[in-house]
């Protein structure tokens, strides 16, 4: 097991893909987490199976960056076969505050209006969001965590940038259904990339992404 400099690109990449990781499954309207720092990180080259990294990491939320967890995670990215997700397993120390409140204020909000809510450019090209629309980003944050994960390799570095373009769809059940257009950032490559996602969420059975593709540069325009 080799040990890795915290700021070491391979260290930085895993991280980047564990706090990903972490924030789909503990996310929520009412929470993003980011990664705020890597103490540590090390990896191990295991034959014929893959390389995994082992991190201490260090996570805030993004809405208030003074809340921050320690947490460790392990990631280990398959050997050769570029259609496996990486293997990503955490241990948050401490709690996470509780969004229970806010999750469900946004969920009757979006449950009570009338017509299917349309919005785009978020943040808009200034960086900014009204607070009604953050919710909405950080359904976004939590889902594009998924889509991050399915699709990371040892080599990318992926950031959620943007919202293009989200559509609430119409449901008969209790789920909220939302059709994203957003933008990655890939921070290696530098590109941009537009990403479809459709993603489900109640506040009791928390974020699913039942389909997510890669789409072409003009896709945003």
């Amino acid at each position: 097991v080799m040990e890795l400099p915290p700021s070491h690109h391979s260290a930085t990449r895993a991280a980047a893909l564990a706090a990903c990781y972490l924030s789909y499954r503990r996310g929520s309207p009412g929470r993003g987490l980011a990664l705020r720092a890597v103490r540590s990180g090390r990896r191990q080259d295991i034959d014929g199976v893959g390389q995994k990294y082992y991190l201490e990491l260090v996570l805030e939320d993004v809405l208030d960056k003074d809340s921050t967890v320690n947490c460790t995670a392990e990631v280990l990215h398959h050997l050769g076969n570029k259609k496996i997700a990486p293997d990503v397993q955490f241990t948050i120390e401490g709690e996470l505050k509780n969004t229970d409140e806010a999750d469900n204020v946004f969920y009757n909000r979006i449950k009570s209006l009338e017509k299917e809510l349309v919005a785009e450019n978020i943040p808009d090209n200034h960086g900014n969001i009204s607070p009604e629309m953050e919710p909405i980003r950080l359904l976004a944050w939590v889902a594009s965590g998924y889509v991050i994960w399915q699709n990371s390799t040892e080599n990318t570095k992926f950031q959620f940038a943007q919202i293009k373009h989200v559509k609430q769809v119409k449901r008969s059940d209790e789920y909220l259904e939302f059709d994203y257009m957003i933008l990655l950032h890939e921070m290696v490559s530098q590109e941009i990339i537009p990403w479809q996602m459709t993603v489900l969420w109640h506040p009791q059975h928390g974020v699913q992404v039942t389909q997510e593709s890669r789409q072409p540069k003009h896709a945003s325009e």
